[in-house]
């Protein structure tokens, strides 16, 4: 079956939507073909002899010398016609369920703060756990805010079990759905394990996914030991994954949008390849942060006008494919 066959929802022709159209019909079978040529010809770097092993079993070719992929046009569309189109994303009390894709739109806080203004003094200071409770209860609090990201990356927890103590802190304090990452593989494990003791039983956490998982692609064109290793043991485990690709017009990608937007979705499908050769059907969200380089101030803005243009973009791609999506705002 073709991503193009793929059953959509009776309910996504009728829900009302805001419609703000940047690519037409051909323009996103234009990026489409651009991003498996890229695909097919040039590759994605990716780590991990795991991976290297799932992908070639798929039909992908791995030069194992400089550990690039290059995936076959029928690979790719195969993995995005297996991919849902919507995925649960489950609260810990089952009274706030999520259900993820086609037209609905849904918000989640923005995240990965290292930083907060102290409520009290003023002043600006690290953050800690404690202020990762907090920002999970304010979240909580806050009916038009579907699922609570890790507002924070605290200090004060140990570094080698950082994402230990985010999802610990984050489970006491909300019960929406979670969205974080994970540190490597065995790390996704134990995360599994803690929110499977929280919703009863491994079977009842596949079946009602109380966290998800945010990975990376290393842009350009690069899939990460711990993005790798996040797409395959979420994907055993049927917890969501979001690959969330954040590339920089005119740094990590082409300096023109649409160059960028096509380096974005070879990243993105290069990790829901991954996932759907780990294992079919698994859950993974089509997911974006890419943004353009402000080259005064060598920043990643994330409220420019570039960005809501290419979320735009990525939006209509992920409804090309029939993929649940996250873009950023700002």
């Amino acid at each position: 079956m073709s991503f193009r066959d793929k059953p959509r929802s009776d309910d996504d022709a009728g829900v009302p939507r805001l419609r703000f159209e940047l690519l037409s019909h051909e323009g996103r079978e234009a990026v489409h073909q651009a991003t498996l040529e890229v695909l097919s010809e040039v590759g994605i770097k990716v780590a991990g002899e795991e991976a290297h092993e799932v992908l070639s079993k798929a039909g992908c070719t791995v030069d194992t010398a400089t550990s690039m992929v290059r995936f076959p046009p029928s690979v790719v569309e195969d993995a995005v016609a297996s991919a849902p189109g919507k995925i649960l994303l489950a609260s810990r009390d089952g009274q706030r369920d999520y259900l993820m894709g086609g037209r609905v739109v849904g918000y989640t806080n923005f995240g990965e703060g290292t930083k907060v203004v102290d409520p009290e003094s003023g002043e600006l200071r690290d953050s800690t756990l404690e202020d990762l409770a907090q920002s999970a209860r304010l979240c909580d609090a806050m009916d038009m805010t579907n699922t609570y990201e890790r507002a924070l990356t605290p200090g004060g927890a140990p570094e080698h079990a950082h994402d230990i103590y985010v999802l610990d802190t984050c489970m006491r304090n909300t019960t929406k759905h979670i969205h974080m990452g994970a540190n490597s593989g065995a790390h996704v494990e134990l995360l599994v394990e803690m929110a499977s003791a929280v919703a009863g039983g491994r079977d009842q956490l596949r079946e009602r996914p109380l966290f998800s998982l945010n990975t990376c692609p290393t842009s350009p064109l690069q899939l990460h030991t711990a993005s790798t290793e996040s797409i395959m043991y979420g994907a055993r485990h049927e917890v969501p994954v979001n690959v969330l690709s954040m590339a920089m017009a005119g740094a990590s990608g082409p300096i023109s949008l649409s160059g960028s937007l096509v380096t974005h979705n070879a990243e993105v499908l290069s990790g829901i390849v991954l996932s759907q050769a780990t294992r079919p059907g698994a859950p993974v969200i089509y997911g974006s942060s890419t943004t353009t380089f402000d080259m005064t101030y060598a920043t990643a803005p994330v409220g420019a006008p570039e960005l809501a243009m290419i979320s735009t973009a990525v939006a209509e791609m992920s409804d090309f494919y029939y993929l649940p999506c996250w873009v950023a705002g700002g």
